[in-house]
């Protein structure tokens, strides 16, 4: 029996599609020295369990209803400074891994790596070093090269950039307000701000270039 053994690993998964969150869950499950204690389908919901369980180690997904994997990895890192976070998403392009990465996340897989990839970022993060994958890497030392085009989205801030997620999202400002307990006015602010610096008009113009960027995705 490997349950109460001090050298298990307790993951939380922090992933809105089951399916995703089942195969994440069976490759962690046939490691004796891994255990997962919980799963999350949002941000509200990873940042409670994480309360509630205290996990060692939190595998978050950038792309979550609400709160983003970004807002999420910030206020559990705030809170439980002790946990480790490695984020692992569909999103490669700039500025979501200098961003998470910036906020205290340990790691950084895209979900084109192997199960071998996965378990061995899992278990160098939680040797309290850092994991960031080859493709990550590649993107990360590119950005910085001189006349490397930059996504205009790298101009925004922490706070514009989650409410730029969220208004791809289609949540209206109060929603957005409520969620991260703000004024539907200073939503507001925020929002003509990051479209001026997007250059964009409206939401849907917001989103076009979203994708264009990388920022989202289409699924």
């Amino acid at each position: 029996m490997f349950i109460g053994d001090s050298s298990l690993t307790d993951i939380l998964i922090v992933e809105d599609h089951d399916l995703v969150r089942t195969g994440l869950k069976n490759i962690l499950a046939a490691e004796r020295d891994l255990k997962v204690v919980g799963e999350a389908a949002s941000g509200e919901e990873a940042i409670r369990l994480c309360r509630e369980l205290q996990p060692d180690l939190v595998l978050m997904d950038v792309g979550l209803p609400g709160l983003s994997g970004l807002e999420t990895t910030e206020r559990i890192l705030k809170a439980q400074p002790a946990i480790r976070v490695i984020v692992l998403t569909a999103y490669s392009e700039p500025p979501l891994p200098a961003r998470l990465l910036d906020s205290g996340a340990s790691g950084y897989l895209t979900k084109a790596c192997d199960a071998a990839e996965l378990l061995r970022a899992v278990r160098q993060v939680r040797l309290g070093e850092r994991y960031i994958g080859a493709d990550i890497s590649q993107q990360l030392a590119i950005s910085l090269l001189p006349g490397t085009p930059q996504s205009p989205f790298q101009e925004l801030t922490s706070r514009e950039l989650e409410i730029a997620l969220m208004l791809t999202q289609g949540m209206n400002m109060q929603a957005i307000g409520k969620t991260l307990h703000v004024s539907p006015k200073t939503v507001a602010t925020y929002k003509y701000r990051i479209y001026d610096k997007i250059g964009v008009s409206n939401e849907v113009e917001l989103l076009r270039m979203a994708l264009r960027h990388g920022v989202v995705s289409e699924i």
